[in-house]
């Protein structure tokens, strides 16, 4: 599979380790279903994309893996993100428009890439590899230009606009930007903000390094803002299927910030309230929650703060 994926331009050699290669190799069989042969490869044609946790289960069972039924996340960000960039393999959300990282919806080969690695290792090979590079560059230019007239176009507090991809995650982000920030970020600039195609699609290096921040993406929220006025760094995740900010989270999260000299406010947005009372329980103390269809109104999980605040004289 390795040997495909070099073939068809995927920079493996760009990966880290050996693992990461073979982990990438092992999500790209799990996906199209493969067990002895190349030929047994299901594509979207055969209708059925299993999720990541099937994918992980699909590997432990027939590669003599033993992934943690938790790293569900990381063979969505890992393993197969370059894969699905390429083309190569395709999240079931193309068909419904759910969004790209929902870890309800599943993963399996196009219909293209699974027909070239049947023939793989036959007389057939180089004839199909050079046809279906050409076809697989005209599919990628044509999904380019019909990526770009889908973008949300988001706006930050200096003015300066960026566009996300299409999702429900991206729109949440845009709320946050534009309403969150506005409404109580206290003049906070927005240092870092990922995107599902463009993982470092803004980010103000300089302030980060100010603040004593490395971005290591997996790690950071999914925007950083800072207001210098208050002294205030915002960790803001857009929740919509995994890493609310909860114990674990925001753990890992001072640490990552714990030279700052910042006070850190960790927030979990949401787009409604009735998908962020599903998910309060995991919430840690000490942490803000904002809905986005109630956006004048926070919870925030500590009162003493806000009590403290309200007694005091400049309030």
């Amino acid at each position: 599979m390795l040997d495909i994926l070099v073939a068809v331009g995927i920079p493996v050699e760009g990966l880290a380790s050996d693992r990461g290669r073979e982990k990438m190799a092992g999500a790209c069989l799990a996906a199209g279903q493969i067990v002895e042969s190349f030929k047994e490869a299901k594509s979207v044609m055969n209708g059925y994309f299993p999720t990541t946790r099937e994918i992980i289960k699909f590997e432990n069972s027939h590669y003599g893996e033993h992934i943690s039924s938790g790293s569900y996340d990381d063979i969505r960000r890992k393993d197969l993100k370059p894969l699905i960039d390429e083309g190569l393999v395709v999240n079931s959300s193309v068909l419904d428009q759910a969004a790209t990282n929902n870890p309800k919806r599943g993963y399996t080969l196009s219909a293209p890439f699974a027909n070239l690695i049947k023939v793989y290792g036959t007389s057939k090979w180089e004839k199909q590899l050079a046809y279906f590079i050409d076809v697989h560059q005209k599919a990628k230019e044509e999904l380019a230009r019909k990526r770009a007239m889908e973008r949300i176009p988001v706006t930050l507090p200096s003015g300066v606009t960026l566009e996300l991809s299409t999702g429900e995650h991206n729109l949440l982000q845009k709320k946050i930007v534009e309403e969150f920030l506005s409404l109580f970020g206290m003049g906070a600039e927005v240092l870092y903000i990922g995107d599902s195609t463009d993982k470092y699609l803004h980010r103000d290096t300089e302030a980060l390094q100010q603040l004593h921040i490395t971005l290591e993406h997996g790690t950071l929220p999914d925007i950083v803002a800072y207001s210098r006025e208050k002294n205030l760094l915002f960790l803001i995740e857009a929740y919509h299927s995994s890493n609310p900010m909860n114990g674990e989270r925001v753990s890992t999260l001072k640490q990552l910030v714990v030279d700052s000299g910042a006070n850190v406010v960790f927030v979990t947005a949401f787009l409604n309230k009735l998908e962020g009372l599903k998910h309060l329980k995991e919430i840690a103390w000490e942490t803000e929650v904002w809905f986005a269809n109630e956006p004048e109104h926070m919870i925030h999980l500590n009162g003493c703060k806000f009590l403290k605040v309200y007694n005091s004289e400049e309030s």
